[in-house]
């Protein structure tokens, strides 16, 4: 398992402990990947995971710039084209994780972007 896939299960499992249903892991096309898709009742979420091993240089939403929030909805765009998702409500989520002790410490921020 790579680092970043790591991370990404950090976040799932912490996610389905908040009652969100896994849908698809690393989705990627040509201009951008999400890290995770998942369904929060009726809505259709995607979750961009960063790891940060502290906060010195910023926190975890400070990665996740104007360029890369673009390409993110480009990718959920074509995922509920592919899909013929009727999907309407969607959401972008950014879930931070960080070490704590001997855990980590998680900052969920739900639409940080939209």
């Amino acid at each position: 398992m790579s680092v970043k896939n790591k991370w990404e299960l950090l976040a799932r499992t912490f996610l389905e402990e908040q009652g969100l249903k896994f849908i698809k892991a690393n989705y990627r096309r040509r201009f951008g990947e999400i890290d995770l898709i998942m369904r929060d009742d009726h809505t259709l979420v995607f979750v961009e995971v960063k790891y940060r091993s502290s906060n010195a240089y910023g926190g975890t939403l400070e990665q996740v710039t104007f360029d890369k929030q673009r390409k993110i909805r480009l990718t959920a765009m074509a995922y509920l084209q592919s899909t013929y998702s009727l999907e309407s409500i969607v959401r972008f989520d950014v879930i931070g994780i960080t070490p704590k002790g001997l855990g980590y410490s998680y900052k969920w921020v739900k639409g940080a972007f939209e």
